[in-house]
Parts: structure tokens; sequence; C-alpha cells
């Protein structure tokens, strides 16, 4: 008998970053160069098949990049299990804005554990990137292990680079603290040691994109 699993996933970063174009590459595999700025907020719902025991409804919530100077985030953000943190390769100041936006993340959500939620950084529009800000950035491996981030990756909505390796290294992450959880309220003398570990890599081509690896006996999973 299967068992669905609800994970509420936000995508956070400025305004004009990419997330509406990310989510809908990886939700219906569609790209446009003229969507209109998300107002408020917005989501789309993924489902897949993550092994033969669980389907897990995936839903995208796209905040809008301006809710950040706004009351409204703590409402959004409730009952999250991860973030996708957007930032666009060409404009520096979007670089500038993700610690605010991992800041708010942080400050107003975080697991029961009283951990912070897990979070994946997005460097976005990879394809312009001979005009942006590769040369300025500092090493991404660094900056999203010294800030709290599972993993990073270069992304193209247009391109469909790294966007479904960037949705699946964060459910990753999701699930197995899942399985932690239920590990430790089935066995409460069981230790329950953090998972991530930045010298377990996996690389995604030449963008030198990083995420946790998680052991895991489980075979790859599909989507419906």
């Amino acid at each position: 008998m299967q068992q669905e699993r609800l994970l509420k996933v936000l995508v956070i970063g400025d305004l004009g970053v990419g997330k509406t174009s990310i989510i809908k590459r990886y939700v219906h595999q569609v790209f446009s160069q003229h969507y209109r700025a998300t107002i408020g907020v917005d989501f789309a719902l993924k489902v897949l098949n993550w092994d033969h025991r669980t389907v897990i409804r995936l839903q995208l919530w796209d905040i809008a990049g301006q809710e950040r100077y706004g009351n409204m985030t703590r409402v959004y953000y409730r009952e999250a299990v991860g973030a996708l943190v957007v930032f666009d390769m060409t404009r520096s100041s979007t670089f500038q804005a993700v610690l605010k936006w991992k800041k708010d993340l942080d400050s107003k959500i975080a697991l029961g554990n009283g951990r912070p939620l897990p979070a994946v950084l997005l460097a976005n529009k990879c394809e312009q990137q001979s005009y942006g800000l590769c040369s300025k950035l500092p090493k991404l491996d660094n900056f999203s292990r010294d800030h709290g981030f599972v993993g990073w990756y270069e992304t193209s909505a247009k391109d469909n680079t790294n966007i479904d390796a960037a949705i699946m290294c964060l459910v990753n992450n999701i699930m197995a603290i899942n399985m932690k959880e239920i590990t430790a309220e089935a066995d409460p003398s069981v230790l329950i040691l953090p998972a991530f570990d930045y010298n377990l890599q996996e690389r995604s081509g030449p963008s030198c994109s990083v995420c946790t690896k998680f052991h895991s006996s489980r075979k790859p999973h599909s989507e419906l």
C-alpha cells in the first residue's frame, strides 16, 4: 500500500531572478521570456513516485520577490519543509540579497528540532554567465557551506540546466531528515548525528555545483 507525502518547498529570491521560470520548467517542461512578476504568492504541484511505497506531492511555492520587505512571508513560509534560494548570475544585487532571504527564512520557520530548513542555493541564468558575475562571485562551495545551504547549483530555466538535479538534491535532504525523525521516534535511544557532509560531493558538469549525499539503498525514483 502506497503512502502519500505532501512536501511544501519555498522558492525565494529577489524580483526577476527566474523563480517562476524555474517552477514552470520543472513542473510543465516549458519556458517563456514573458512571465509577469508574481504578486504575493503562487504555487505549482509535481507528483513523484519516490519508491514502491511512497508518492510525493511536491508543492513549489513561488514567493514574490518584493515580499521580503513585508510581513506576509511568515504566513507563506508556514509548514514548509525546504527552500530554494535563487539569485540571477547577471545581477550582483540579487546575490547580495541571498543572505537577507536566508536570514528571513531562518528567523521565521525551523524544523521541529529547531534546526534550519534545508535550503539549496540556485545561481540562475547560467546560460548568460559570460556576461555575468562568475569572476566576481565568492567560491560558492565555501559560501553555501558557511551559510547553511545543503548545496548549490548553477541553473538555467531557459536551457533546462540542473533544474531537476537541484530540486532532487533538496527533496533527498528533506526525505533523509524525515527518515531520521521517524527512526528517532521509534527508538529514542538512537543517537542521530548531523547528516550534512561536504566531503561527499555530487558534481554536475563544469558548474562545480555540490549537494550533500545521504547514504541510502533507495533506487532512482520516477515522476508521474
